[in-house]
């Protein structure tokens, strides 16, 4: 892919002042869309990726919503349109604190944390641009899911289930939407390093890399190409599928 094949149409990425959520911002505006820059609490990092997308030619603009809130996701989607247009490309991938929880100190509460940003959120925002895209009969729906359900990590199934609901819905709208050209799909990166592991170390970070195929780990590009692919042309005809960016580690 190349050139600006997303020119004119509307992008929001949510969650994208820094790691993956930035690569994808950047990845769609390096195509020509107009990309709204969801954040909630890094608005001057939000500014700097769209400031980075405009200097390379693009459009860009800063949304601050918290997308767990019904009311604010409404109000961002309406200055979205009233700035850019309807919403043409919805990536959802904002996510919250990630805590490694033992069984026996499992919470139904930890559960539902990881739930208000990978089922609640992504209804949330779903239903506030969907009436644009059905009446045009268009539109893109990517998810940013984890290789995590696949591989089952261990103490870690408050953030795993709610991967698992995620892929669930990607699945269940695809079949409900199709009829109107709106494609539904999961991207789910292994893990790549962002600002959020900071803290982990090289030991850690090699030791995961030696267990991949291709034998070494992603990058946040990896995951903005993949996105930018689903939201072209050229992915009109593929939906409701789930895609390992993650150098074959859940390949069989």
């Amino acid at each position: 892919m190349s050139g600006k094949e997303l020119s004119g149409r509307v992008a929001l990425v949510t969650g994208a002042s820094r790691g993956l959520g930035a690569a994808i911002a950047r990845s769609l505006g390096k195509r020509g869309a107009k990309v709204a820059v969801n954040t909630f609490g890094s608005p001057e990092k939000a500014m700097a990726v769209a400031e980075a997308i405009i200097a390379d030619g693009g459009e860009a603009e800063v949304f601050k919503a918290d997308v767990r809130d019904e009311v604010q996701v409404g109000t961002m989607v309406g200055a979205i349109q009233s700035k850019f247009g309807p919403v043409d490309i919805l990536v959802c991938n904002a996510t919250g604190p990630q805590p490694f929880v033992k069984l026996e100190d499992l919470t139904w509460q930890a559960c539902l944390d990881q739930l208000e940003f990978f089922v609640k959120s992504p209804i949330l925002l779903a239903r506030a641009v969907l009436p644009s895209m059905k009446s045009r009969r268009s539109g893109r729906i990517i998810q940013i899911g984890s290789e995590v359900f696949e591989k089952g990590v261990p103490q870690f199934s408050n953030y795993v289930q709610a991967k698992g609901a995620q892929l669930g819905l990607t699945r269940s709208w695809a079949n409900e939407l199709a009829e109107w050209q709106i494609t539904v799909n999961l991207v789910a990166p292994g893990w790549i390093p962002t600002e959020r592991h900071a803290g982990d170390s090289q030991a850690m970070k090699d030791a995961y890399a030696r267990g991949v195929p291709m034998k070494r780990m992603g990058e946040p590009e990896d995951i903005g190409e993949a996105v930018a692919f689903l939201a072209s042309d050229s992915a009109r005809f593929i939906t409701g599928q789930r895609i390992s960016v993650n150098g074959g580690n859940t390949v069989g």
